[in-house]
């Protein structure tokens, strides 16, 4: 299944640059050690909204867990990096109640089997 009305999902850049590129946000800090790492910053943060993007509207939602406030999407995917490395990440997307876009609520680096 792909995310409902994936061709309207949106990040706020608040999103981005106030939590998954902060170094002092108390739980995004550790995610901009890592992507900060891998070479994204302020200055291409346009490249980070567009991986998440993709990964929103072209992979198969892993996982669906719905609440009062509307319905959350895990989506996994894989995101190349200012420095040319390929990660995987795993996107949590909502749409919320009476809305009907996808918005971005966090990334974070998963694993894969045997690496």
């Amino acid at each position: 299944m792909k995310l409902e009305n994936k061709e309207y999902a949106y990040i706020p850049l608040a999103k981005l640059l106030d939590y998954l590129l902060s170094e002092t946000h108390p739980v995004g800090k550790s995610k901009a050690k890592y992507l900060r790492s891998l070479g994204f910053n302020e200055v291409n943060i346009n490249l980070l909204k567009e991986g998440l993007l993709s990964i929103a509207r072209s992979e198969d939602v892993n996982d669906v867990i719905s609440s009062s406030h509307g319905v959350k999407y895990v989506i996994d995917g894989t995101l190349q990096t200012p420095m040319g490395v390929i990660i995987k990440l795993r996107t949590i997307w909502a749409i919320d109640k009476d809305m009907d876009r996808p918005r971005f609520i966090t990334a974070y680096p998963i694993e894969t089997k045997g690496g």
